[in-house]
């Protein structure tokens, strides 16, 4: 079946919210030729069990699994490595981002070629006001080191080219900054405000510290990337 919307969920310990999200995801995808990519990260509950028994009732399912934790970012490059379509979305497996934003994102990526990304900018959020304080002084810092222009780099909302993905350099923790690689690479960004909606089951598997103390290390090395690259360059050949 031809394929031109990969949808790419990175999920661990998520058996309540996977279920509820693929159907969700299939509806906004409706009338896409699509298919839906759940990449299992060494979940420990029943999540794995949970996607199986889906895939009878959602024949575009696929489902991928590390046989560890290996991290969002090694999630969402799996699934982007197996992916059919040449255009993916990417959303946060707590059920968190609203899959009916999607048809918003793919719009806004296919009226411009020059595009490589759009990228979700969540609005009233529904996180503790701890993390909210966190990510707005967390994105200040970034857009000052990067210059980016990035407001909200961890909506996980995103819809980008596969091959614009693929030629980015890939390190553990780089979804924090697909954005500025993005860019690195030559491509323009765009931004679309989405829905923001609590998590209803689980817990989420990041601390505000444990967040900042990792972001700053990759910061820096970002920052070197940055420095030490020309620019995405058309080949022919003669």
């Amino acid at each position: 079946m031809s394929v031109a919307v990969s949808a790419v969920i990175p999920v661990k310990d998520e058996a309540g919210n996977v279920g509820p999200l693929a159907r969700e995801i299939a509806a906004g995808l409706a009338g896409e030729a699509h298919e839906i990519i759940f990449v299992d990260d060494g979940s420990s509950d029943g999540t794995a069990q949970a996607l199986a028994a889906l895939k009878a009732e959602l024949p575009q399912l696929r489902v991928l699994r590390h046989d560890r934790n290996l991290g969002q970012s090694r999630g969402i490059r799996s699934g982007v490595d197996a992916a059919r379509g040449q255009t993916i979305v990417t959303l946060d497996g707590d059920g968190q981002n609203d899959p009916a934003d999607i048809p918003k994102l793919l719009a806004l990526l296919r009226a411009d070629p020059a595009l490589g990304m759009v990228s979700g900018v969540r609005v009233k959020r529904k996180d503790t006001a701890s993390r909210r304080i966190a990510s707005r002084l967390g994105n200040r810092f970034r857009n000052f080191m990067l210059g980016d222009g990035a407001s909200d780099t961890g909506c996980g909302l995103k819809a980008f080219r596969r091959d614009a993905f693929l030629a980015l350099p890939y390190f553990d923790h780089m979804h924090r900054f697909l954005i500025a690689l993005v860019q690195r690479e030559g491509w323009k960004v765009d931004y679309a405000p989405v829905n923001h909606r609590p998590r209803l089951t689980g817990a989420s598997k990041y601390t505000n510290f444990g967040r900042m103390l990792v972001s700053f290390h990759d910061l820096l090395g970002v920052r070197w990337l940055q420095r030490r690259y020309r620019g995405r360059a058309d080949i022919r050949e003669l």
